[in-house]
């Protein structure tokens, strides 16, 4: 019996060991990918518009062009260069199972830069997506293996820095691996927030709760609610020492001493970060510009590995006051408690929905005269009662179609299907796109005909309308035509009238010529395509915008 009882317990201990090594990330394995000491910008799971943040934000000090070097011994598995996103960026995988990104750099080192530089050529095509066999380009740790930069997606000087599983792709914290960081910094809370769960998170909405810091430790009156059904939210950030407005790590919610909802971000796939929006009041952070984070769970957000506990709704069976505990911790332990009361002080009456009501995991089609949209079940995070109309537009070929709003999200892409208001010729149709207004921004597509019917995808909410377009795209040289050019590059404005330029091609003397697109402009360094007293150059530049219009223009300089 006893040696049964030893057998049970060694075989417990090695499966706990097991799973400790599973949940345990190598310490120190990895360096700084900066040769000066990190100092954060932003960090893993800080909330960004429609994701979550994937990486670390390192500070290069305001400066492009430092040394970045790799993280571990490994080889160059890939590299990305884009417009936006990340740039320029390399992906070194490791023999330890994880693969490190390094994004928006100014250039590669030598010898990768100059194979990238040569595939563009042969493939007369600036962007690229490059995968590398472990022989090509290996490299060891603390290698040089580009410039930092701010191209891409980038808002200022800085390298943007991830760790991936390798098998699974999924993002985990880099903060998890030990680097050294100095913080004592608690999490620092400015809001609380309740809703009324017995409606959608997106109606009535938030309501406000002022909140009392006293060390860090805060307070606030009790809270009355009029409604047996709630949850809380929380605005707070993660100063880590260094003043930036970081993400929160670790937030816990317990009533009478008991824990109603745990969330931890630790590890995030691509596929998964747009479920940010189910994790954010999603109105307060478009209309307001306001980062409040659930302390429950929306029925639509299926973030795995995220939260814990149950789903964070509070039910009050009594008017009894309760006690309730928020606690905020970051990566390295520093602890923050919000403490209040609450009471159930009356339970209004329920209003039921209409019948344009899109539910999470129901899939939705609603229908105007002239428009037509199709949600799928992962459409919504929470219910929305959803507002479709169309109103008269004369810049337009169609209605303008009023889609909800932009304040409520949508996860996944939906099919928009758009009348036009009078009948369209073939050509017409052809330089015709479908613009999407969300108040920020734009997406304009080109338009999918299916008779008088045009079609497109969206992943967001807005007013949509058909637009004609026989307008060109244009180019405009920072010279003058025939000028002697004695800086270092070229560089051209693109403009359009509506959408983009989304096609851009240059050929120097008849033969393509490397431009990067640097967000509108486009950019060429000379190099000995071009040398120095070369004499005078003809510069074909052709250029297609978003409904197609092609346009053909021709510069001169010399050098």
């Amino acid at each position: 019996m006893k040696a049964f009882s030893r057998l049970i317990f060694a075989v417990c201990f090695l499966i706990g060991m097991i799973t400790q090594a599973q949940n345990n990330y190598p310490q120190n394995y990895f360096r700084n990918p900066l040769n000066i000491p990190i100092n954060l910008a932003a960090n893993f799971g800080a909330v960004r518009s429609n994701h979550f943040h994937m990486g670390l934000d390192i500070r290069t000090n305001s400066q492009e062009n430092l040394q970045v070097v790799a993280a571990a011994d490994g080889y160059v598995s890939r590299i990305k260069v884009e417009r936006y996103g990340f740039g320029n960026a390399v992906y070194i995988t490791h023999p330890n199972g994880y693969t490190t990104v390094y994004a928006h750099l100014n250039k590669y080192f030598d010898k990768l830069d100059e194979y990238v530089k040569e595939r563009q050529y042969k493939d007369e095509k600036w962007e690229q997506d490059i995968i590398f066999s472990p022989d090509q380009f290996p490299v060891t740790k603390g290698q040089l293996i580009a410039l930092s930069g701010n191209t891409g997606g980038s808002a200022g000087p800085h390298l943007h820095f991830e760790i991936r599983d390798t098998k699974t792709e999924e993002c985990i914290n880099p903060l998890l691996f030990g680097f050294a960081i100095p913080d004592n910094v608690a999490p620092i809370i400015s809001g609380l927030y309740w809703y009324d769960r017995r409606f959608s998170t997106y109606e009535p909405g938030a309501n406000g709760i002022a909140v009392k810091k006293a060390g860090n430790v805060y307070t606030s009156n009790v809270v009355q609610v009029n409604s047996s059904q709630i949850s809380f939210a929380i605005k707070a950030v993660d100063k880590a020492n260094q003043g930036f407005n970081l993400g929160i790590y670790d937030a816990e919610l317990l009533m009478d001493g008991k824990l109603i909802y745990h969330f931890k971000i630790d590890k995030v796939h691509y596929n998964d970060t747009r479920y940010l929006n189910g994790c954010i009041d999603y109105t307060k952070f478009v209309r307001d510009k306001m980062s409040i984070q659930h302390l429950s769970t929306l029925p639509g957000m299926k973030l795995k590995d995220y939260s814990s506990g149950s789903d964070g709704i509070i039910n009050l069976q009594d008017n009894e006051i309760h006690n309730i505990e928020i606690i905020l911790k970051d990566i390295k332990g520093n602890t923050s408690r919000l403490t209040t009361k609450i009471q159930l002080a009356k339970n209004s009456d329920k209003v039921s929905s209409g019948d344009k009501t899109v539910k999470p995991n129901e899939a939705k089609t609603i229908k105007t005269e002239n428009a037509e949209i199709n949600l799928s079940k992962n459409a919504v995070y929470d219910a929305v009662n959803f507002t479709m109309f169309e109103k008269s537009d004369p810049e337009a070929v169609s209605n303008a179609v009023v889609l909800n709003g932009s304040y409520i999200p949508v996860h996944d892409y939906f099919t928009l299907k758009i009348k036009s208001n009078r009948r369209l010729t073939d050509e017409e149709k052809n330089k015709t796109v479908i613009e999407l207004n969300y108040g920020s921004d734009k997406n304009i597509i080109k338009a999918k005909w299916n008779g008088d019917w045009a079609e497109e995808e969206f992943n967001r909410l807005g007013t949509a309308r058909l637009l004609f377009d026989n307008s060109l795209p244009s180019i405009s040289p920072s010279w003058k035509d025939g000028a002697l050019i004695s800086s270092g590059l070229l560089r051209l404005k693109g403009t359009t009238k509506i959408g983009d330029i989304e096609s851009f091609r240059a050929e120097l003397d008849g033969k393509w010529l490397r431009f990067a697109r640097v967000k509108d402009d486009f950019v060429y360094i000379f190099d000995e395509k071009c040398p120095k007293s070369s004499g005078s150059h003809t510069l074909k530049v052709t250029t297609i915008n978003t409904a197609g219009n092609t346009n053909v223009q021709t510069f001169t300089f010399s050098r």
